[in-house]
């Protein structure tokens, strides 16, 4: 697993979007099209206009979701809500291109069934996905995948719901999906997350970070969450 580190968030979020960027190029010209999951976070809106402003092949890019909060459209908590305001109207990029887990459904257990068959349709069966972004949690979780809760043993299905976290439930990729993707990229800033990005770099287990794929991994992380970690 390699591991990147720079002087702040923003110099993280910079970095981030020129990876993305270069690796949506490599995608679309070996297979015609960039499938990309995205998650949320502070860095990571950083990251989403600084890739807006980078040279991108906007009409073959397909952007869906690593996990959302079971929340009503445009709550400020939900990262589709982030999402459409760093891309949309920044980039060409069309609503359509947007994949929104569909949360805001009557039935869950047959949305997150939908969603699947909306990651079948983008990027084939078994769904490979061409970045995944990733973040870190002060308690090792990753999208949503969160100690404790069921969802980490799900082993046949690549979208699942989630027990209440932080005062909601949510719809989160599963590690199968995860670890089949071609490019994981984790971004980890805060000295809040530094014990555990010392434990992810490990390949810890224990924490739900810790299950992700490594050979395909790459963190990009600021001073703060590095402490004494080396490249």
């Amino acid at each position: 697993m390699k591991i990147e580190i720079f002087p702040d968030a923003a110099s993280v979020a910079s970095a981030a979007a020129v990876f993305i960027a270069a690796e949506s190029r490599a995608a679309i010209a070996s297979r015609g099209r960039f499938v990309a999951a995205l998650s949320g976070g502070s860095t990571p809106w950083l990251m989403l206009r600084a890739f807006g402003a980078e040279e991108v092949s906007w009409d073959a890019v397909q952007v869906v979701q690593v996990d959302e909060r079971i929340a009503p459209a445009g709550d400020p908590e939900r990262n589709l809500t982030h999402i459409h305001e760093k891309l949309l109207g920044h980039t060409p990029l069309r609503p359509e291109q947007i994949h929104a887990m569909p949360v805001e459904s009557q039935d869950l257990e047959t949305a997150t069934t939908q969603y699947a068959h909306t990651l079948t349709e983008l990027a084939g069966s078994p769904s490979v996905l061409d970045l995944v972004h990733l973040g870190l949690g002060a308690d090792g979780h990753t999208a949503s995948l969160v100690p404790g809760d069921p969802v980490l043993e799900i082993a046949e299905a690549d979208v699942a719901l989630t027990g209440t976290y932080q005062g909601r439930r949510r719809m989160t990729l599963t590690y199968p999906i995860l670890n089949r993707a071609r490019r994981v990229l984790w971004l980890v800033t805060g000295a809040e997350k530094a014990a555990m990005l010392h434990r992810l770099q490990r390949g810890d287990l224990s924490i739900p970070a810790g299950r992700v794929r490594r050979d395909t991994s790459i963190i990009f992380a600021d001073s703060a969450a590095a402490g004494t970690l080396t490249r």
